[in-house]
């Protein structure tokens, strides 16, 4: 993969290097406690807190062992929902030393991302229902504001941290309040531009801020040892920082020579025993912060001490501490993982082996990274770009077979895009595949450098739709509205996974502007796959099922024979065909249609079933057929009001059409849905095939 970023980042699996362990967890074997006799965690001072107050009571040494305690129940929670787990257990320490230290939530502890916020959940009130971790009605997997006063910020899109927090305090400092504004950022989130964003306004004012710089990347070295530590709590205690600005103070009226040559001895004395992190501390005192680090993040020796001094020095201005952990710490089988375990099914807490899916028809993402690396095959100017998820949109699989031709630009979808057009620019032909929730974090983008230029970059939106357990915030519900009021767009969506091999080659042939096609989280339908794509009509739709013209029923399924009727039968055209109800679906709805399709003919109803495949441009043509040929017409999206079916409408009223016809819109509700399966979520959203039947009467 051509100049990747090494791991991926933050707000999804990664690959985390190795790191040396600190002595303060875990056993040898790499198992928790628990897994060495009878599977149940022995927690009797976890079982002493039930908010974070309680652990003021505490010693040391006893936060040490509810670290432990921590750990196991963490595993044990995990290992019975599923979820997200390497990213929890590197930051147990961290977790236990903030909640003690800190008196929340006076202090406002933002977590970036928060996918590692299982322990700080435990901690906080909620350990009775983490057994409801991602489950419909139950806690979700990231900090939410409903849900806990302790979950000051929302969090699952990466980078956002460091800029609430600098809110928060500005907030406190206009209202003379006195409480400490903590973020916990993770290296990967430090690679998004929103981050440097914040960091330099924050150094540019005095607003008292604690940024913990959560690096699980690096290798704890040897200097992360006793004396680094000893150096890290030197430097963070109140006399030092208090002679450090006298220091200054007085280097103002020195010659400037010699002012210089001070204030670059005492960076120099501060962080000599940074090894190749000196690089790190420098920049983030360029950029005005207090730099205090590295710190070995699982040593609470370490730790404790550090947090202590800078809640008592009180600080003017912000400050970031280094802390260098290991993802997946203390469990083995996590450490031993490829991925540390970060995203995972329901496993075995012994073996770490997960419970494995039943087999059924390919993923979504499988068949568009394959459908890609056919078309790259034969075409060499064909590029794959990624936001930092290579796993999670195939672009690992398109890395393996053209790493020269893959970019991972890690957490920076806007440069993503803009880098796709300026390859678009030199006549290459970019895919950008960018999960739909996480397009919208490049929509200036978007307009700016790709549409109003009219470059021919190729969108590849992975998990378009409701995505289940990762709930409202992964949810890929607007990117049919905010990219279908953008001239020079060719929108598309696939109804099954054959439907997108061919948006794939037809993406690969276009040329003219910008074009984007969007597809669902999970397994296809199960039909046959085209041996190589077809390269659609713009603009085209396709009839799937008419009760007047075809032998054939619907599949209840809709999961082996989604085919276009195509010709016509008896030569008859669009227009000859005519029916009670028409079902205009745009993407993965199809399978739904054709069940309604069933259910209505049970009852005696005429039936016409089409794919729109287009949301821009419109086949007019089909929509105008069906508008004039059917006393109702239903359109049927997985995206928000504002979509498919308002386009339709706009048609429909701009051609005067809207007469005759009745027109219903189907669509996702105008709301925020919570986690759940995605069968459940979309029975919510009255988008199934009975609800699609009952909107036709």
């Amino acid at each position: 993969m051509a100049r990747p970023q090494e791991k991926q980042k933050e707000r999804h699996c990664e690959e985390a290097k190795p790191t040396k362990q600190s002595s303060n967890t875990g056993t040898s074997s790499g198992l928790p406690r628990s897994a060495r006799n009878d599977g149940k965690t022995n927690t009797p001072l976890l079982d002493r807190v039930n908010i974070p107050a309680d652990l003021k009571s505490f010693g040391d040494d006893d936060l040490k062992i509810l670290a432990d305690e921590l750990r196991r129940e963490t595993i044990a929670a995990v290992s019975k929902t599923g979820g997200h787990l390497g990213a929890g257990l590197g930051v147990v320490e961290l977790t236990v030393a903030i909640h003690s230290v800190f008196n929340t939530p006076e202090d406002r502890l933002i977590w970036d991302v928060g996918h590692q916020c299982y322990p700080h959940k435990i901690l906080t009130g909620r350990r009775d229902r983490i057994h409801t971790l991602r489950q419909g009605g139950g806690l979700s997997g990231f900090t939410k504001r409903n849900e806990s006063p302790y979950d000051p910020f929302g969090a699952a899109h990466s980078s956002t941290s460091i800029s609430a927090g600098l809110g928060m305090a500005v907030a406190r400092d206009l209202s003379e309040g006195d409480n400490n504004i903590i973020c916990v950022i993770g290296d990967g989130a430090m690679s998004a531009g929103m981050a440097y964003e914040a960091m330099n306004n924050a150094g540019a004012m005095k607003s008292r801020l604690i940024v913990i710089l959560n690096d699980n990347e690096m290798s704890i070295a040897p200097p992360v040892g006793a004396f680094a530590g000893y150096l890290s709590r030197l430097v963070s205690s109140k006399p030092y920082i208090s002679a450090r600005e006298i220091g200054k103070r007085i280097t103002e009226y020195l010659p400037s020579p010699i002012r210089f040559a001070a204030k670059r001895a005492e960076e120099s004395a501060r962080m000599a025993f940074s090894y190749k992190h000196g690089e790190a501390g420098t920049l983030f005192e360029e950029m005005g912060f207090y730099y205090i680090g590295p710190v070995d993040g699982h040593n609470l020796d370490h730790l404790l001490p550090i947090l202590r001094n800078v809640k008592a020095a009180h600080h003017e201005g912000p400050v970031i501490i280094h802390a260098i952990t290991k993802k997946g710490y203390g469990y083995g089988p996590a450490e031993n993982a490829a991925d540390k375990m970060h995203g995972v099914r329901k496993f075995d807490v012994i073996t770490g082996d997960q419970v494995k899916s039943t087999p059924g028809a390919p993923g979504y993402t499988k068949v568009f990274a394959q459908s890609l690396i056919d078309e790259a095959r034969r075409d060499e100017k064909i590029i794959g770009i990624t936001a930092a998820m290579p796993d999670g949109t195939g672009m690992d699989l398109f890395a393996n077979a053209f790493p020269e031709r893959t970019f991972d630009v890690g957490i920076a979808e806007q440069h993503a895009v803009t880098f796709a057009a300026g390859l678009a620019a030199e006549g290459f032909k970019p895919f950008c595949a960018i999960y739909s929730t996480f397009l919208q974090r490049a929509y200036d983008q978007v307009v700016h450098d790709v549409a109003i230029q009219n470059l021919p970059v190729r969108f590849a939106i992975d998990r378009a739709g409701l995505v289940g357990a990762d709930g409202q915030t992964h949810a890929g519900s607007f990117d049919i509205a905010y990219l279908g009021c953008l001239p020079n767009f060719v929108l598309m969506a696939a109804a099954d996974e054959a439907e997108l091999v061919n948006m794939v080659a037809t993406a690969a042939a276009y040329d003219k502007g910008p074009i984007a096609f969007r597809y669902p989280r999970g397994e296809g339908t199960g039909v046959p796959l085209p041996e190589r794509g077809e390269i659609l009509e713009i603009g085209k739709g396709r009839i799937v099922y008419s009760t007047s013209l075809s032998s054939r029923t619907p599949q209840a399924e809709g999961s082996q024979d989604n085919r276009e009727i195509s010709p016509p039968a008896q030569g008859r055209g669009r227009n000859d065909i005519k029916g009670d109800i028409a079902i205009l679906s745009y993407g993965a709805r199809l399978p739904e249609a054709l069940k309604a399709a069933k259910i209505l003919e049970q009852q005696k109803r005429s039936v016409t079933v089409a794919d729109a495949r287009f949301a821009k441009p419109l086949d007019e043509d089909l929509i105008r057929s069906l508008a004039q040929n059917h006393t109702t017409l239903i359109t049927i999206e997985e995206g928000a009001i504002g979509g498919f079916g308002s386009f339709v409408l706009e048609f429909l009223s701009r051609k005067n059409l809207l007469g005759p016809c009745r027109v219903k819109t189907m669509h996702l509700p105008d709301i925020f849905q919570d986690h759940h399966t995605p069968a459940d979520q979309y029975e919510e959203a009255e988008l199934t095939a009975k609800h699609i039947a009952a909107a036709a009467t």
